[in-house]
């Protein structure tokens, strides 16, 4: 039987990246893949640039009367619905950390027995993940949080207003060095993860940013916090990817303290709803409408950005990458009872498992 991988258009506001690009969906096509293309108003790549490299187009969110035997391809969750789910699906589905609704969500899979390989936890012999956004969700979020510490500085209401996409990571470093030409004096920034992708990414835009920046990593926190040092800095860009609970790095108690020099952080991992979030000061995610949020610490203002599509900032470059990381385990789809894809697999269905337990 052929494989038969249906990119969907996703349903989340402001979404635009992809995770297959039109030329590498016409590898796959060419490699003996059918591809169906959704519609999208959103996707930075239009249906339209897909059609040259032989692949069908199909309407808008019209993936769910498919054939049962299609591959659901997509980004962020699907639409809120209880309707059973009968179709393979790989996208990050943000579930296996206790994550508010996670047993409805999963449920609908048991229901329908389909299957659910997320893109977070298709990982190697290593257990790295196989193709991820980080370098800009780190880059995107360290932009934002200049902005919006520039805007905080400047006494700025809001301190940083919605925010759109931006046509290349040029249009926005321009953007980002505009606004630190008015402030009066350079950021102090601390990056937490800053050898991982995602924190590679936010040291680089720091430092073309001409900020002052300070990078750590597990040798700087692997004894646990809170972490009171972080208070000296003026923007603090959390990068790390947490898979079990750590002692948290910043908590209410310590933001009170008197003499805070902190005044605006950015939560790039930006997992805010399940117990392993190692910034528990916060419980909703902010957005491209609503970028930033006022924390309730005194008496200086204390700002968060916590955006959990933050490379949608640079869509083109970032699908770009993402797409051509993942190319390689697409091409392997006729596989996907071994390597990847199975441990992907085995992960859905222990997390299956513990919906009766809970």
């Amino acid at each position: 039987m052929s494989i038969h991988i249906w990119l969907r258009a996703e349903s989340k506001p402001a979404e635009k990246r992809s995770p297959l690009t039109p030329g590498d969906a016409g590898i796959l096509v060419k490699a003996g893949l059918r591809v169906t293309v959704e519609s999208s108003n959103q996707r930075v790549f239009p249906a339209s640039e897909y059609a040259p490299h032989g692949c069908e187009v199909a309407d808008c969110q019209s993936w769910f009367h498919a054939d049962s035997d299609v591959i659901v391809l997509g980004l962020k969750e699907l639409p809120y619905s209880d309707e059973p789910l009968v179709h393979r699906h790989i996208y990050f589905a943000h579930v296996y950390k206790g994550q508010s609704g996670w047993g409805q969500i999963l449920n609908r899979y048991v229901l329908g027995r389909g299957l659910l390989y997320d893109l977070e936890y298709l990982t190697d012999e290593n257990h790295r993940r196989v193709a991820a956004f980080g370098y800009w969700a780190g880059y995107s979020g360290a932009a934002l949080a200049l902005m919006a510490w520039v805007g905080q500085k400047l006494n700025n209401n809001p301190v940083l207003l919605p925010v759109e996409s931006f046509r290349n990571r040029d249009e926005l470093l321009a953007k980002v060095n505009a606004s630190i030409g008015t402030a009066r004096r350079v950021p102090r920034v601390l990056v937490i993860g800053a050898q991982g992708k995602s924190g590679g990414g936010a040291v680089q835009l720091c430092r073309s940013a001409g900020a002052d920046v300070t990078e750590w990593d597990l040798k700087e926190t692997k004894m646990g916090g809170p972490f009171a040092e972080i208070l000296e800095f003026d923007i603090m860009v959390n990068c790390v990817l947490v898979q079990s609970k750590i002692p948290p790095f910043i908590t209410s108690t310590l933001l009170d303290r008197t003499g805070r020099r902190l005044g605006m952080i950015c939560d790039v991992s930006c997992d805010p709803y399940g117990d392993q979030n190692p910034l528990p000061i916060y419980e909703t995610c902010t957005s491209f409408a609503n970028p930033v949020i006022r924390l309730p610490h005194t008496p200086d203002p204390l700002d968060l950005i916590a955006i959990d599509h933050l490379p949608s900032l640079l869509p083109r470059e970032s699908s770009e990458d993402f797409s051509r990381q993942l190319l390689p385990h697409l091409l392997q789809l006729d596989k996907m009872e071994s390597g990847v894809w199975q441990q992907a697999r085995n992960m859905f269905e222990m997390k299956c498992e513990k919906i009766n337990e809970s």
